[in-house]
């Protein structure tokens, strides 16, 4: 299967041969998970598996470094949910460095620091095609570049597009957000199929969202 490496200028075919097989390929998908829903969870399974990466692992933020800030709920619930949606599912995993780290969590600061702990990864930081357009305002995008592939996947009423070498990869587009199921459940609405039965179940035991 050939990847492509899409920009506006040139259109590149790699093959997957390029890829050194005496390093670890780990794919990066962060985000707040408030909460993590079906959408998270086909990415980062179609990511691993049309890449033939070695694991995906969800690395949810402390604190997002977006100007508007979001509001969200404590950490431990968040990352429960994660651990509950995942569990059971080949090829994926948890990153806790932001959680622990504390603090904005800029994404160069944090790959900086798994790249060094982890000399022998190759990183695939996947990101939705809504925020590509925002690649050049990111914290050091530059010295980002250097740590890490990204991985742009499609989402519904976004054109994908950039200057910057980004690999698509073609998931199905579901219009999911934590938003919509948050807004869900302040209505008295069961997001049902909307994420992943253990999540909700967990959602209704806390009395998150209500």
């Amino acid at each position: 299967m050939a990847i492509e490496l899409l920009t506006p200028f040139t259109k590149v075919e790699l093959e997957p041969e390029i890829k050194d097989k005496k390093r670890k390929q780990v794919g990066i998908l962060g985000g707040n998970f408030n909460p993590v829903h079906n959408a998270h969870l086909v990415v980062a399974d179609q990511v691993r598996q049309q890449l033939s990466l070695d694991q995906v692992l969800l690395m949810p933020e402390y604190e997002p470094p977006h100007i508007d800030k979001k509001a969200t709920i404590d950490e431990r619930h968040r990352l429960e949910m994660l651990r509950l949606a995942i569990e059971g599912v080949d090829g994926l995993g948890i990153e806790t460095l932001e959680l622990e780290r504390k603090g904005i969590s800029y994404t160069y600061e944090s790959m900086k620091i798994l790249t060094e702990q982890h000399p022998d990864t190759d990183y695939y930081f996947i990101i939705g095609a809504d925020m590509v357009d925002y690649l050049p305002k990111w914290y050091r995008i530059e010295d980002l570049l250097k740590l890490v592939q990204f991985v742009g996947v499609q989402r519904p009423r976004y054109k994908a597009g950039t200057s910057y070498p980004v690999i698509w990869v073609d998931v199905p587009l579901m219009d999911i957000s934590s938003s919509m199921v948050r807004d869900f459940l302040a209505q008295k609405r069961q997001p049902n199929f909307l994420l992943p039965k253990a999540v909700l179940d967990y959602i209704q035991k806390e009395g998150l969202y209500q």
